[in-house]
């Protein structure tokens, strides 16, 4: 890039940089967020359709998880990669509605893009779209329905709702793993400052192919996916009371090299005897604690393994930080750094312990605690494939559980209130006025996309939908009426049981408006080297397919 400064060509980027300026770059932004968002809107809902995701290394990927779909995507350009961030985070908060986001992330884009054409500035347009993502969340309070830990029936229906989107979650299937994912998150919820808190961290979801996904099961406790370390070891014991060590049971090598001289057998012998005797004073710490099953996130020496058989310890060893956290809140045991510190006090306890060989691989169960707060749900299903897609859907109906709980309140589903909240919005963008005005309109037509893809996925007339929806919300008791995608009809969200947590559609409303204000701010993209068909050196055409 060079500019002209008294006559001089002055070099200011190297040769081969690109630049977009003004409407360009708007138009490329726009485009690439539309396409990003239309490549997940098939996915919505019920009867939403699967990705296939082949990576270069010929791995495959089914699902129709839209944050897994645009993580898995790999794309290059900068605008692209925004609306990954919109899904990533709406993931780590909600833990659902990431398909939501990003669809109605592209379609503000899309619609603000036709406000650009008519000259409207982006200023305005972003002014208009902050006005409208607040008076929506003020609306998602008003019309929001109040939940709490205890009502179980409604928690189901919303982990089923959430579920019910992936392969796994047809038929029967969703209720099933609806009410173990309930059990979950009741279990490990905590009472703090009048709070519920739930921290999903403690739910581990571990999955294993073979069986079927009805095999699916809620572990009051934690599986540790290793082996017990000696054949000679119990591979079951009743009443455990578990020892949790960050320290090796074996001699350690010092930190600086070190050279033993030994001269005559004796001396060898004399050397390993007293090995030996080191690793037995260990053992018997661990015994004289009163432990009868150890898990140890360091190594076993395999002396060490012997005398802990001889004296009927079960031991786990080499296990994950992650799972010893686990342990400890499940089992109320406490992390003992060093076994000079282990005592009877820093015991936990588990009704049963046992070894058991699943799919051809040993796995430690540790279950039958006394209230854990810590669970495990084991994941059991055909193929590989199928599980994986298995752990999505409860991972998903585990973050809208703990949405649910954690916010105490629910919206009716189904794009019923996304049809609420723009026939809202179109009321309120009357008393604004100004050009505002018309961005607070067309947002209202952007929440729009919910219904009307739910219409299309059901083989439905969008436009008729629409404007049989648009008529029932403007009617009092309208604000629940939704798409039936099983019925392929209108009908109450509510009492179908068709409903979602409001932090859900808080997030994803936040989410997109804030991306959308993000790319419209930009007016200027410069690369340092030319990447090819994202961003063209002469500058990008309008909404065309070289960005799908």
């Amino acid at each position: 890039m060079a500019e002209q400064m008294g006559g001089d060509r002055v070099l200011i980027l190297p040769e081969g940089a690109s630049r977009l300026l003004g409407r360009d770059a708007q138009r490329t932004n726009i485009a690439v967020a539309y396409a990003i968002g239309n490549a997940v809107r098939t996915t919505l809902g019920p009867r939403g359709m699967d990705k296939m995701l082949v990576s270069e290394m010929g791995d495959i990927v089914i699902t129709n998880d839209g944050a897994t779909i645009l993580e898995e995507m790999n794309v290059e350009h900068p605008a692209a990669k925004i609306m990954v961030e919109v899904a990533k985070t709406q993931d780590k908060e909600v833990g659902d509605g990431t398909t939501t986001a990003v669809m109605l992330g592209g379609e503000l884009l899309k619609r603000a893009g036709d406000l650009l054409d008519q000259s409207i500035h982006a200023s305005t347009i972003i002014r208009g779209y902050k006005k409208a993502a607040e008076y929506a969340e003020k609306i998602l309070k008003e019309t929001s329905y109040k939940v709490t830990l205890e009502d179980t029936e409604t928690l189901e229906k919303i982990a089923s709702i959430s579920m019910g989107s992936k392969t796994v979650g047809f038929g029967k299937a969703k209720d099933v793993l609806g009410k173990l994912v309930v059990s979950a998150v009741r279990q490990v919820a905590e009472k703090k400052d009048g709070k519920v808190v739930v921290d999903d961290d403690f739910i581990k979801v571990e999955k294993k192919e073979g069986g079927d996904i009805g095999d699916t099961q809620l572990i009051n406790g934690v599986l540790v996916d290793k082996e017990i370390v000696h054949p000679g070891m119990p591979k079951k014991v009743e009443n455990a009371k578990i020892a949790l060590i960050d320290s090796a049971l074996e001699i350690e090598k010092t930190e600086t090299d070190a050279k033993i001289e030994i001269t005559s057998p004796e001396q060898l012998e004399s050397f390993l005897k007293q090995e030996e005797k080191m690793l037995r004073e260990m053992v018997d710490k661990v015994a004289a604690s009163g432990a009868n099953v150890l898990f140890c996130q360091k190594g076993i020496d395999d002396v060490a393994q012997h005398f802990l058989a001889k004296k009927g310890i079960v031991a786990v060893r080499r296990v994950k930080k992650s799972d010893m956290e686990k342990l400890a809140k499940a089992t109320g045991a406490s992390l003992a750094t060093n076994l000079d510190d282990l005592s009877s006090k820093d015991l936990g306890y588990a009704g049963q312990v046992e070894e058991r060989k699943i799919a051809g691989e040993q796995m430690v169960f540790v279950e039958k605690c006394k209230d854990p707060k810590s669970v495990t749900i084991f994941v059991r299903a055909s193929t590989e494939h199928v599980v994986n897609e298995g752990e999505r859907a409860i991972v998903d109906g585990i973050g809208a559980v703990s949405s649910a709980i954690e916010e105490g309140e629910y919206v009716a589903g189904g794009g019923s209130i996304e049809m609420q909240l723009a026939t809202e919005l179109r009321k309120y963008a009357t008393e604004i006025g100004g050009r505002e005005q018309l961005a607070i309109q067309v947002f209202a037509d952007a929440l729009e996309v919910v219904p009307r893809t739910l219409a299309e996925s059901a083989g439905m007339d969008a436009i008729d939908t629409l404007v049989d929806l648009r008529t029932r919300h403007k009617r009092a008791d309208g604000r629940d009426m939704g798409v039936d995608v099983y019925g392929s009809k209108v009908a109450d969200m509510k009492r179908l049981g068709v409903i979602e947590p409001t932090k859900v559609k808080k997030q994803a409303i936040a989410s997109a408006s804030e991306a959308a204000a993000m790319l419209l701010r930009i007016d200027d993209m410069i690369s340092a080297k030319s990447r090819g068909p994202a961003m063209p050196p002469g500058g990008a055409g309008g909404m065309g397919g070289d960005y799908e």
